[in-house]
């Protein structure tokens, strides 16, 4: 397929702002919206979280399908029309008064979700642009480490104006106006012969081995199941730890910044080879939930690190398998290892749930920490793995 120059300033902040609506419309909106939902319908809290559950474990499902669909050189007519079908989604939400019917809206929802979220993007731009898609990727995702910040209190303002289901209609006619253009400009039209479908997999194979590709899909699953587990029992843990609601709400709310912190210290170490940002990010990651478990009385210093580690996980699930597979063969990649890290972000919330309930949230730590030290030293074996010396892809900058 035909390799693209790297994309530029404007290109990568529109493509940070659609991320920012995409997920504003998908995955963060039950934070905000869950309670309005629960207090005018009646449902149980837990379907209602279910649904959000269902949704990941769609857009899971159909990651791989996804990525054979961007290795076709299909990518950005995908993306473009997630906004449409989220949006779908989001207006049989608001219509819905069975829950039946709140449920299969967020079948669609998640459907558009493995369409338009990172793991769509990032394979898009590692098929257009090899190995200088790291910096359009670092650079996305600063912008993106905004988006709670923005969608969470812009949610909560459509709902005080619009109660829940007119926000839902508000938020589907901004997917509706905004996603499909943004990405038409934002995305250069494939000019070159499009894949076909025996291709990518041949490529997978000789590119990636079973050994280092399970090792890359455990990785990634560990950390987002940590990442889902502490953003949904942060403030309850935080709480159990001895903290005040005011404190926890406070505590938690150094994340953001310190996610986008982090990807501002990778754009000014963009020459390293993505296996060592890994580590940073598994590093931190560890150090802070074993700080939190082992010293309450630092949660601040705890949350800035894990904070610090999390921001960093978002640009390795992109970056680290940019430089070990070919550019043709990224796609499907990134597409299969979507699956099991998805699966398991819809699965924690109902496992986490289950521990916290019958061990406490003592052991919830615990078994976090747990995690994070064995995704440290699956981390290790990588690197072992690999090649002592690996080709470096030239590498685009934020320019």
């Amino acid at each position: 397929m035909e390799q693209h120059a790297k994309p530029g300033v404007p290109a990568i902040i529109t493509l940070g702002l659609v991320q920012i609506l995409s997920w504003g419309g998908s995955f963060y909106l039950m934070a905000v919206m869950a309670g309005p939902i629960v207090a005018e319908t009646g449902w149980s809290q837990q379907w209602v979280y279910g649904a959000l559950s269902l949704g990941i474990l769609v857009s899971g499902l159909l990651a791989p399908l996804s990525g054979r669909l961007i290795a076709r050189a299909r990518g950005r007519s995908l993306l473009a029309a997630s906004g449409a079908v989220m949006a779908i989604g989001l207006v049989m939400m608001g219509a819905s008064h069975s829950l039946l019917l709140f449920l299969f809206a967020w079948v669609i929802i998640g459907i558009g979700m493995a369409m338009g979220l990172y793991d769509a993007l990032f394979a898009t731009l590692g098929t257009l642009y090899g190995g200088q898609a790291r910096g359009a990727i670092t650079g996305i995702t600063l912008i993106s480490g905004f988006c709670t910040t923005l969608v969470w209190p812009g949610t909560a303002l459509l709902i005080h104006w619009l109660e829940w289901r007119g926000a839902c209609f508000a938020i589907a006619l901004l997917l509706c106006v905004g996603v499909l253009p943004a990405y038409l400009y934002a995305l250069p039209a494939t000019a070159g012969k499009k894949s076909s479908g025996k291709y990518p997999k041949v490529a997978v194979k000789s590119d990636l081995s079973p050994g280092l590709f399970w090792l890359l899909c455990s990785i990634f699953t560990l950390a987002s199941v940590i990442m889902t587990a502490i953003s949904v029992q942060l403030i309850t843990l935080l709480q159990a730890s001895g903290h005040s609601l005011t404190a926890a709400l406070a505590i938690s709310a150094i994340l953001g910044p310190c996610q986008v912190g982090s990807r501002i210290v990778d754009i000014a170490f963009k020459r390293g080879h993505p296996i060592w940002t890994t580590f940073f990010s598994v590093g931190l990651v560890a150090i802070g939930l074993l700080l939190l478990a082992c010293f309450p009385q630092f949660a601040l210093l705890s949350m800035v690190l894990y904070g610090a580690g999390n921001g960093l996980r978002a640009i390795v699930r992109g970056t680290l398998p940019l430089v070990m597979v070919k550019p043709e063969a990224y796609a499907v990649v990134v597409g299969r290892m979507a699956r099991p890290a998805l699966i398991g972000q819809a699965l924690t919330p109902l496992v986490g749930g289950y521990v916290f309930q019958h061990l406490g949230a003592s052991a919830t730590l615990w078994l976090l920490c747990l995690l994070a030290l064995i995704n440290v030293l699956l981390v290790v074996v990588l690197k072992q793995k690999l090649p002592a010396i690996l080709p470096q892809p030239e590498r685009g900058v934020v320019n």
